[in-house]
Parts: structure tokens; sequence; C-alpha cells
């Protein structure tokens, strides 16, 4: 643990005169820090010749990993000696665009002597798109229900331009469109009310616009020939393009489209859409979630009156304190901020092991996400959203309320990004910290006669952030765990992504939760990123598999009975990823080789678990979304953290994941290539998780929420189980009989000692 005074060295050289209100070296820019820094690119844009800028990211790059270390007296090795202190200056990233000309712009600054000062200004390469916004998400909709053709469409099955509304997609991979215009798909809805279900009338047509120009996107005219229908005035310079999806017939082998692709040689897109696909008019039938408008709908509907109030109380208050953004639990103290791609960020996680201040994580959080569709007639194939990448997580967190997102003694953290004009977007209660019981930590009888009896609840600090994704919502939840244990739960909850199929149409790839109403098999995949530093900042990762004893068969003198089991270690010590085998029950855990269990002799280290996480990637090795998405291809990826001018390796999908082709560069499938070692070296674990949702009627209108777990478990860490300390609950005065009366004794006491 450093020393008082060295802290409070740090602090003061790190305080940046122009904010004091920033305290840690990790602090995310505030919403003054944005507005001044946005102020600074402008002005220095202007000076070569940017007349107009739309900012999209403006977001704090963090120092040093070994700077952080120091300045927080956080030792690098489990001799417990921080590292001497090592300057620290205070940094901004910026990506804009450049609105009259298209161009894309990434920009570092530093604040020095309390002034905002340009470091580099670098002009990305044509067709390189920084992430979506939320201002272009909303601009698409305007742009859709706007155009007289999409009205025109509309019309054509009874729907009128009011009721047209549609959710801004990116445009996945498409070879069609320029990729040095930003484009967007729509997907397109009718609503027959203010806060009706949308998603409940699903149109059969996807328009693309550009959020550049503002208007339709169009394709080069050469496209015309085959759809002469389509063409518009000659001086566009491309042509507004529609996709109509073709349908599938039955026939005795089962579904097949209606369009003969066979006529075509070589099968492009074009190829595989319908422009003269029958227009089929929206489900019409009301599918709402809001009570009062079901209750509207339905006269028999009405909400259970069979639910009496629970409360969640702590009369002498919480166990956790806050400091700015750091926070200190039980034993746990960690540094909690908002981003606007990942949301939640928790760093330098240290662990109180009876007065020695053990590091675990620098860094946790989710770092990409995609979700494949897996309908292959286009353009549902376009359909597989990084919402990390392409949207940012963070950028679609909910503002929270208290008693209903979260329930008991809460804190709440803001969080800031910019918008497009360089002011900072305020989410006044984006994070939400609280406690909550977890049902039974250990516990103990002895059986004997007169033998006692010991009994000690779980209590869980949770880290909590709610983002809502056009139809889609993610929870997640940090949660930390007084055995020294901490799990990452991801919550699944919101409308499905649905489509409009014509009656008796069959469906291969997806399901009718209503008439009409399609929704397609998906899969939802995670990739944790964790930048361990177990006990210090080098680590290793062994692979255990559990295997029968080898060569010892049922009767042999070494497994006579045929019951023997072993475990196997192997250390990873190139980069690489690695697979999961069910029959080996393999796992993996992070260890620092320098540090050793007193007893099992076993290195100190965490065990990652992904029961029920761990799903495989469904679509084709070289399909487009394996290529865009290369984490989805193993459970774990083990690489070196590499840190440059920008920062460390962040994206497994690459910093800028719009309109990508194929896989970038600098991405996680890149980095494993260079084969470097990872064996006790500084190094990052990639975890890929998630969900192979075959969706049930019963998740319509609104899903009921489905979880995904992640836990990092102490294995040879403590000498011994670290919530001995944690006290029983003897007695609790609020726990009475259920069916408890007036005049009842209250509380019997408890048998725990």
């Amino acid at each position: 643990m450093a020393s008082t005074t060295s802290s409070i060295v740090a602090e003061k050289e790190f305080t940046p005169k122009a904010n004091a209100a920033v305290g840690h070296p990790l602090d995310p820019l505030t919403p003054e820090e944005i507005a001044a820094v946005c102020l600074v690119v402008r002005k220095y844009a202007a000076s070569r010749s940017v007349k107009a800028i739309r900012f999209i990211t403006c977001y704090l790059l963090p120092p040093p990993k070994k700077a952080v270390l120091a300045a927080l007296g956080i030792s690098l090795t489990p001799s417990g000696k921080p590292e001497p202190a090592i300057p620290i200056v205070r940094k901004a990233e910026v990506d804009f665009i450049d609105i009259v000309e298209g161009h894309s712009y990434n920009v570092v600054l530093s604040l020095k002597d309390g002034q905002w000062v340009v470091d580099t200004y670098d002009l990305l390469p044509e067709g390189v798109q920084p992430q979506i916004s939320v201002e272009e998400l909303v601009n698409c909709e305007k742009i859709i229900k706007a155009d007289p053709q999409v009205q025109q469409y509309a019309k054509d099955v009874g729907i009128e331009p009011e009721q047209i509304f549609c959710d801004g997609w990116a445009i996945g991979y498409d070879d069609r469109f320029p990729t040095q215009k930003r484009v967007q798909q729509a997907l397109v809805f009718a609503r027959f009310g203010e806060h009706e279900n949308l998603y409940a009338h699903p149109m059969v047509w996807f328009p693309t616009t550009s959020s550049q120009s503002s208007t339709r996107i169009r394709r080069k005219s050469s496209t015309s020939a085959r759809y002469p229908s389509l063409a518009f005035i000659c001086f566009y310079t491309y042509i507004f393009y529609p996709d109509f999806p073709p349908r599938y017939k039955a026939t005795p082998n089962g579904p097949v489209l209606t369009k003969d692709t066979t006529k075509y040689s070589g099968l492009d897109v074009d190829s595989l859409v319908d422009a003269n696909r029958e227009r089929i008019p929206p489900p019409l039938k009301l599918f709402d979630f809001l009570p009062d408008l079901m209750a509207k709908n339905d006269p028999k509907f009405k909400v259970r009156g069979d639910v009496t109030p629970l409360h969640i109380l702590q009369p002498e208050g919480v166990s956790f304190r806050m400091n700015g953004n750091v926070l200190e639990w039980q034993n746990w103290k960690m540094h909690i901020a908002f981003h606007h791609r990942e949301g939640v960020v928790l760093s330098t996680v240290t662990y109180n092991d009876n007065g020695d201040v053990r590091p675990l994580f620098y860094r946790l959080s989710l770092a990409e996400m995609v979700v494949p569709y897996g309908a292959p007639e286009h353009p549902h194939p376009r359909k597989f959203a990084f919402d990390a990448g392409e949207y940012g997580m963070g950028t679609m967190a909910n503002e929270l309320s208290l008693g209903c997102d979260c329930l008991g003694q809460i804190h709440y953290l803001p969080g800031a990004f910019v918008s497009h004009s360089g002011s900072a977007f305020v989410i006044k209660n984006v994070i939400c910290i609280h406690e909550e019981d977890n049902g039974v930590l250990w516990k103990h009888t002895d059986y004997r006669p007169g033998g006692r009896s010991q009994t000690v609840r779980r209590r869980r600090l949770i880290v909590s952030m709610v983002c809502t994704l056009a139809n889609y919502e993610y929870i997640w939840n940090y949660m930390f765990y007084q055995d020294g244990s901490v799990e990452l739960e991801i919550r699944l909850t919101g409308i499905l992504q649905v489509y409009v199929s014509a009656d008796g149409e069959p469906n291969p790839h997806g399901i009718f939760v209503a008439p009409k109403v399609n929704a397609h098999y998906h899969q939802h995949l995670f990739s944790i990123r964790l930048d361990p530093m177990i006990d210090g900042l080098f680590n290793s990762v062994v692979e255990t598999d559990i295997l029968q004893l080898p060569d010892a068969p049922t009767g042999s003198e070494q497994n006579f009975a045929g019951n023997a089991f072993i475990t196997r270690d192997t250390v990873l010590t190139q980069e690489s990823s690695r697979p999961y085998d069910i029959e080996l029950d393999r796992r993996w855990r992070i260890v620092n080789p320098a540090r050793q269990h007193y007893s099992s002799g076993k290195d100190v280290g965490y065990v990652i678990g992904m029961k029920g996480g761990i799903t495989p990637m469904l679509a084709r090795d070289d399909g487009w979304a394996a290529e865009r998405a290369s984490f989805i291809r193993a459970p774990i990826w083990v690489c070196r953290d590499v840190e440059g001018p920008k920062g460390s390796r962040m994206w497994p999908s690459g910093k800028y994941v719009p309109q990508t082709r194929a896989q970038p560069e600098d991405s996680i499938g890149s980095w494993v290539a260079g084969k470097q070692n990872v064996q006790n070296e500084d190094i990052l674990v990639y975890i890929t998780v998630g969900t192979s949702h075959i969706p049930r009627p019963e998740d319509w209108p609104v899903m009921p929420v489905d979880h995904l777990n992640v836990t990092f478990k102490p294995q040879s860490f403590f000498t011994a189980n670290p919530s001995m300390d944690v006290p029983g609950n003897k007695t609790d005065p609020h726990s009475v009989s259920a069916f408890y009366k007036e005049g009842d004794k209250k509380h019997e006491g408890c048998s725990c000692e």
C-alpha cells in the first residue's frame, strides 16, 4: 500500500488547474472538459480550412498503466513496493467529421498549464468511419419518414406518412454501397399511437440513407437498367435502392426461396433480392406492453392484485464509501467510470487481505459485442449489430430511477459524452451502486445432539447500468462478493427484432411469435476485456483439463474401481485463442508465477468461470460476421498488452467498426498472430460469452430477462476462505412469520451462533 504522503503528492501533481473536481488519473472527462476540448479542436480545424464539424466522440485518453499504478501506490510485483512516481499528463481523444468534405479526423490533446493543446491531428483513411452517434440514428428516422418514395411504399399497404417509424442500423456489410459515405439501413415499422408498440407492425422493405447528405443513399446509375422503376432524375449521383427480401414457399423438400438464383452467374447481392416481391401490409394487431394501453385495448386485462410491497431496508445506512469515482466496500477498492463505448469501466481493483492490499484487475469492461441474425435472404445478413463498437453502449445508457431500476439505498454516478455541437450530453444517474442480500454465503450444522451451527448471509455490492439499443435492453451488473469473487451478469430483455412474413409463408430461420410476425434466430456474443494484475502486473494463463486417469482402465492397479480422474495444467506461452472442450470440462485461470500458496503450492490466481455462457459461433468461419468479429471464433483470447501513444490494445474488432468489410489490422485476430510470449508478462484476456436465441412466443411482446454470467473466483489466492470474518445474522428484527398476526411473537430467535 502506498504511504499517505506519496498518494497526496501524486494527486497534487495530477489535478488539472482548469478543473479541480478531477482527482484521479482515470476520472472521465467532465462536461466542462468536453466543451473546452471541443472548442480547441474546432479552432484548430478551422485554421486548417475545415469549415464545419460534427463531433462524434470525445473522451479521456488514459495515462500509461505504470504511471497510474505508481500514482496509486500499487506495486507491479508481489513485493508490495510501489514504483517511483511518473508524471501524469491528462489527455483527451476526439473523433470528428468534416461535414462539408465528408472526411473523418482523430485528434489527441494534452492539458498543459491549465490549457488544452493539440498533440496530433490525423486524417483517417478513406472508408474508416467513427461510431454512429445518437443524433445520426435519430436523423435517420426523420429522413426516412419524410421521403416521398418511402411514403408511397407505405401508402401502397395502407400506412399513412405520420404512421411511419424506423430504427436506424449500421449497414453491416454490403459491397454495393461506398465506404466513404456514412451509411445506415432503416428497419421500417408502422405505429398507430404515440406510445404503442411499433415493433408489432414491421414493414417489408429496407431503405438506406447517408447521415452525411441527409438524403436517401443512391446506388450507381448502372442499377437503373435492372430496376428502371427505381431510377430518379439523372443529376443524382446514386439511385435510391430499397431491398425487398425474397419470400419462402413450401415444397415437398422443404422451404425454398421464391427467387430462382440459379439463373445468375455468380451470386451477387442483386441476385438475392426481389424488387418485384408482393407488397404485403404490416400486421395490424396491437401488442402493447404499457399497462394502461393493454387495459384500454383488452377489457379483460388487469394488473395482478396479489403482489404486496417488498422493501429493501438498511436502517443504519450502506456499508460502502465513495470518494468521487473511487469506491470502497468491505475489503474491496476500485475506480468506477462511465465510458461512451464500454458503458461501465472498473479499474485498479484491489482486495485488502488482512492488511495486505493485493491488486487483482487493472481494468474490466465490455470491449465489444455482436448480434448476428441467422436468416440468409438479403438484406437480413446485414443485421449483425456491433452494439458497442458501432453505436456505443454508454451513449445508449438509461437515466436510472430510484425504486425502479434499483431498489434500496442507492448511490448514482453521472456520465457524459459529446454531442454533434461539441457540448456535453449528461446522463445524471447512469451508474447505480447498491448492496443486496444474496442468500447464504456459507453454513454448517453439527448434526450431533447438542451440536452448534453457523449461518452467514451472503451480501454483494452491485455496480450496474441499463442500456437501450432500439428494441433491445441490456442490463450490466458487476457484482462483488465477500469471499473475494467477482461476477459479471448480463441480463437481456426488451423487444425482439422482428420481420413481417405473409400468411402461410414457411419460416426456416425463425418463429412466428404472433401472426405474420417473424422473430429470426440470432445470437448475442460479448467480448469481455480483462486486464489482469493478479498480485502484480506480470501474469500467466493456465488451461486446466479434467480427465479420466490416462492408461488406467477399470480393474488396473492404478484405477481398480474405475473412478479416478485428474487435472492437467497447461501454461499458455504464446498469444493465441483457445477452444472450449466440453468433454474435458476445460477452464482457465490467471496466475502470478512469482507467488505460490503456502499449502497447495500452486501459483496464486483467479479462475474464470463461463458456465452457461460458452456459446459456439454459428456463422461460418469465412462468413461476414466472423470476418468482422473474429473474437467470436473462440471463448478466450490471450495477448500481450502493447501501449502506444494512443493507449493500450483495446478493441477486439478494431477501433473503428462501422462499415468494416474484413478483420481490421488492429484487432484480436491480428494481435494473436504475432505469437508473442504471454508467460509471466503484462497480458490481456478477452473472454467471449453469449447465447443462441431461438425465440419463443413467450418472449413476445417483451422478453423476460435472460442471463449470462462470467465469474472470477480466487484459487490458491487466499490462505483459506476469506469470508470467515463475515458476521452471522443471529437475529433479524425485521424477519417474521409469513402469516404473522398482531399479538404473535415477532421473532423466535435463530439457531445460529
